[in-house]
């Protein structure tokens, strides 16, 4: 039995429920990190993850499921996902997330850490509220629409989900798996999709960047990490060798080292 629970928030006039569970909260005063999941991701796929990197740190944790996955409220059957869905889990989701559970930012100032569709999250978010984010680590994040190497990967997805092992895998972490394939990968190979781009925000973030990718990622070019080390004013880059879209699982000592020594480093 996990220690995750379900708190309303209201996002674009619905009320929804988003399930969520404190890591280390015994450390009460010690910064926090919130854990922003990937694309297909929810507060159950992390594994033990945010538990290493918060005693590596010193830090206590905050996970949680966005709207439509994990056990948070589905969205609406058949309903297209909005091509902006992840500019409005950082501006409207994520402070109302927050609020509800007794955060304030302003005060708090926590640390965002995002991989993949999460870090997108939370560069659009540390650009959106610059004085309520103390620094973001972003790992395998997107600036703009995906590249060849990722539409090619998420369409033999498609291909291949009706039989494959990750329907199994998103059953175990996805009340609703199907919906949360369908919804994401159907948006990310959309025209409609084409034209998205965060690029714009990057400048406009003023707390420390430590923006992180596998050498070998599936879904992206190390472009998209280069992008953000030119963009941003303060941003540290960290290639990972041997290592591809999921660096917390594929080399999880080397990233919490990367992400100890930054924090010492800009937070001191």
């Amino acid at each position: 039995m996990t220690g995750r629970e379900r708190t309303a928030i209201l996002l674009q006039g619905r009320e929804i429920e988003l399930e969520y569970e404190w890591i280390t909260s015994d450390l009460a005063d010690a910064p926090l990190i919130v854990f922003l999941h990937e694309g297909l991701g929810s507060a159950a796929v992390w594994g033990d993850w945010p538990a290493v990197l918060c005693r590596a740190t010193g830090c206590r944790g905050l996970i949680y499921s966005r709207y439509g996955y994990g056990s948070s409220t589905p969205r609406p059957e058949g309903e297209p996902w909005p091509a902006d869905y992840l500019g409005a889990e950082a501006r409207e989701a994520l402070p109302a997330l927050l609020g509800a559970l007794g955060v304030d930012a302003l005060r708090d100032k926590p640390i965002l850490f995002g991989h993949s569709d999460g870090g997108s999250i939370a560069l659009q978010y540390a650009a959106a509220f610059p004085q309520a984010v103390r620094a973001i680590v972003v790992v395998a994040a997107h600036l703009l629409f995906t590249e060849e190497v990722g539409s090619q990967r998420i369409s033999w997805m498609q291909h291949r989900y009706a039989d494959s092992p990750l329907r199994r895998n998103l059953a175990s972490v996805h009340d609703y798996p199907d919906d949360v394939f369908r919804g994401w990968s159907e948006l990310w190979l959309s025209d409609r999709f084409r034209e998205w781009n965060i690029e714009r925000c990057v400048p406009l973030i003023q707390c420390p960047v430590l923006a992180v990718q596998g050498a070998e990622d599936q879904y992206g070019t190390l472009d998209q990490l280069d992008r953000i080390a030119r963009l941003a004013r303060n941003a540290t880059r960290v290639v990972l060798e041997r290592c591809g879209h999921f660096p917390h699982a594929e080399q999880p000592a080397m990233l919490a080292e990367a992400v100890k020594n930054f924090l010492n480093k800009e937070l001191s």
